[in-house]
This record gives structure tokens, sequence and C-alpha cells, in this order.
């Protein structure tokens, strides 16, 4: 008969483990990140005050080594040194996923160039509990991570995304929040979206709606808590007339009719019997 439990842990062998953290929950982590804390002879942290919890959370007591964008370049030859004796060398952040908006990018980098063996252990996530939680599509989706401070570097770093056709992940801080929304509704159009504040936390809400109802919700004045912003791509613009005459004529100079008819039709989404029936009347205009 199976275990209803989970399998006994393996020994865990040396190298770096990127370790995903809890993003509120604390019963968020992994049975697996357990394991890998357990098991390792230094933990990396952005805060370790906030690293302190956790490990306390889960009666941990590790070697605990500041890791952020100031001290890492300071304490990167000691990593690498560790790792090439064999040690197991974890790097968590203060919530969530590490790397992703936060230090470890170079980390990660040079214990590769170096020959040390690398792993990845996912977990909680923000960018991917928010597009869960948004009702927008997830099929395809853009993370730009945090929003510039001043409106006009904002409203640049927005005009980057006009034409992606993917649904948009930001996050900001409570009082910047109404007056990014502004910017974005601006530079973006008035799409739909959805602001996810303290995700998995006690305090967990969503508001929905196009990005000028959100403008004008006094919940959203200036929240506060963790912000992540999810935004739908842009709505498709119907084809034209002109634009398929264009592309219709350019296509019989190489296809038939009918295979003409069969292509656009996927591209223009429409009826292939009637772009078929407009060949024909194009082909006949021409020998005529």
């Amino acid at each position: 008969m199976e275990s209803l439990f989970a399998p006994p842990p393996k020994p865990v062998s040396p190298g770096l483990y990127i370790v995903a953290t809890p993003i509120g929950n604390l019963r968020d982590i992994t049975l697996r990140a357990l394991d890998i804390l357990r098991a390792a002879d230094v933990v990396l942290a952005e805060d370790t005050r906030v690293a302190g919890k956790l490990m306390a959370a889960y009666d941990l007591k590790k070697k605990l080594l500041r890791y952020d964008d100031h001290a890492g370049d300071k304490i990167l030859p000691e990593i690498l040194d560790r790792l090439a004796q064999g040690q197991v060398v974890a790097q968590i952040s203060d919530a969530g996923t590490p790397l992703i908006n936060d230090p470890g990018f170079r980390l990660v980098s040079e214990a590769q160039k170096a020959g040390a063996a690398v792993h990845p252990i996912p977990g909680a996530s923000a960018v991917l509990a928010a597009l869960c939680l948004s009702g927008l599509p997830t099929d395809r989706f853009l993370f730009a991570g945090f929003l510039p401070n001043k409106s006009a570097a904002r409203k640049t770093f927005l005009g980057e995304f006009v034409t992606q056709s993917a649904t948009l992940v930001m996050f900001e801080t409570g009082p910047r929040l109404h007056d990014s929304l502004m910017d974005m509704a601006e530079v973006l159009g008035d799409r739909d979206a959805c602001i996810c504040r303290e995700l998995t936390k006690l305090y967990e809400t969503a508001h929905r709606g196009r990005l000028s109802d959100l403008i004008s919700d006094p919940a959203l004045a200036e929240p506060k808590g963790e912000i992540v912003i999810v935004i739908a791509p842009p709505v498709a613009a119907a084809p034209s007339t002109d634009n398929l005459e264009e592309a219709l004529k350019l296509a019989l100079e190489q296809y038939a009719p009918a295979d003409a008819a069969r292509q656009l039709s996927q591209m223009f989404g429409l009826p292939r019997k009637m772009i078929y029936q407009k060949a024909l009347e194009m082909q006949g205009k021409a020998r005529g």
C-alpha cells in the first residue's frame, strides 16, 4: 500500500540552491525548501532579520549572510570558496522566488562559471499568485518589475509595452498607486486591470475593473501593503477592408485564389469563402 504522506527527504548534494520562500503566509513554504534549509551550511538572505523570523518559525538554526545589491560583491568570493569546498549554500529572498526582481543573477552566473551545481527550488511567487487571482488572460504575460518613481520616467517606461499582446504584471507601492494608474490609463488606454494587495495574507484583496474605475476607487487612494498590478493586453483592432485588399493583392502574386483565401482567413479571422470570392473579383478586374 502506498504511503499517504510525503516521501522521505533525499540527501542534499553540494551546490547553490535558489530557494523560494512564502510571500506572506508562512505555511506556503515547500517541504523541499525546508529540506534544503536544514541541510544548508550557510543561508544567504536580503535581510537577515526577515530571514531570521522565517528560520525561527521552523526551528532552523543556520548561519545567515547578508546578500543584496550592496553586500553581494563583497561576499561573493567567500560564497564561491564555500561552493568549491563542497558546501550547501541556500539563497532566499525576503519573500517569494529569489532573482525575480531581487538580487542573485550575478551569483548564479559566477557559480555556474566556477563549475558549481545550481538548483532552483520553486515555490511562492507574487507574480503568479496575482495572475491567478486577476481573472485576466494567463496564456501570455510579461513581468515588468517595479514602476519608475517619477511620472515622466513612468510614462516612458509604460510606452514600451503599448503594443505588447500580453497581460502585464507590475509591482507598485501604495503611496504611488493612484498616480501610476493615471499614467497607465493615459499611456496604455483604459484597459481591464486588477490590483492585488497583501497576497496570501489576512487582508488579501483584489480590485478589478477598467483603469478609469480603479483610479476613482476610494479604497485605492493610498492603500497599504504589497501591491501587484495586472493589466489586460490591448484589444485587437478589427481588420480593415483596406488591409485585407492589400494583403490579398500581394498573396495573389504567389498563390492561387483558394490558397490565398485559406492563408488570409487564418490571418484576419474572416470566412475563407468571403475572401475567396473577393480574390476572384480582384482577378477579374485585373484581367478586364
